[in-house]
């Protein structure tokens, strides 16, 4: 293991993890992006899955941030995602992929902030289209929230872990999860946090246990109302040729 452990600030509001294996092509510009962009006290945290290129040796040289960085063998992006989150120390925690960007509008939200038990998101987007808009309970059932736009409170990852069974959609029983806990409110604001990159390993990869067990985890934690409305929704979509709803 190698490691490095120097955080800009010993109480930071906000906590960015970011997972890497073989970045170098890209994550100095997400560096570039965090440093421009953030402005609040925060701790940035890369988990790197023994990259062998030099990804560790561009993030050594970079001069805007001094991360926390571990380079290490792992079992994927959500074993490293859990990793960072057993580090940080900021109130929040945002994920970011190490080929994303912060957007300047970042800022916006910090002042937004201010409960320890509310879960505040906004949008990504590319040079196209944005992704994002409100969410309720049945919108996530039908779809996943892009995990860059989501300012977690640490609290979440005191009470859940990103689930290793399902390698591409951890995240999003994560959020089926949160959003079916009462302890934890949602509040939307209509701010672009991060340019997403659509040809991520979410966009190819497959992840077909998440695709078969989601109804069980949306009937577990979104109760049946929800469930009973995306199965009828997926009935109808599944008679539709070349449809991709599940």
């Amino acid at each position: 293991m190698i490691e490095t452990a120097i955080a800009k600030t010993k109480n930071p509001v906000l906590t960015i993890i970011i997972a890497t294996y073989n970045a170098a092509n890209y994550i100095k510009e997400c560096l570039q992006s965090i440093a421009q962009n953030i402005t609040i006290d925060y701790e940035l945290i890369i988990v790197d899955g023994s990259s062998s290129d030099n990804t560790i040796e561009i993030i050594n040289l970079f001069k805007g941030i001094q991360p926390i960085v571990i380079s290490e063998p792992d079992k994927g992006i959500y074993d490293a995602m859990n990793k960072g989150t057993r580090l940080a120390h900021g109130k929040w925690i945002l994920f970011l992929g190490a080929d994303d960007r912060i957007l300047p509008s970042i800022t916006t939200i910090f002042s937004h902030l201010n409960n320890s038990n509310t879960i505040y998101y906004g949008n990504c987007r590319n040079a196209e289209k944005k992704f994002g808009g409100e969410f309720s309970a049945y919108r996530l059932a039908k779809m996943n929230l892009c995990h860059q736009a989501i300012f977690y409170p640490v609290k979440v990852f005191r009470k859940y872990t990103f689930n290793l069974q399902y390698p591409v959609f951890a995240d999003y029983l994560l959020n089926i999860q949160c959003w079916g806990d009462p302890s934890f409110t949602k509040e939307y604001l209509n701010i672009d946090i991060a340019h997403y990159n659509l040809d991520g390993f979410s966009s190819i990869a497959k992840d077909h246990s998440f695709k078969l067990e989601k109804p069980k985890w949306i009937k577990k934690h979104l109760g049946f109302t929800i469930y009973l409305r995306y199965y009828i929704r997926k009935i109808k979509e599944s008679k539709k040729p070349g449809s991709e709803f599940f």
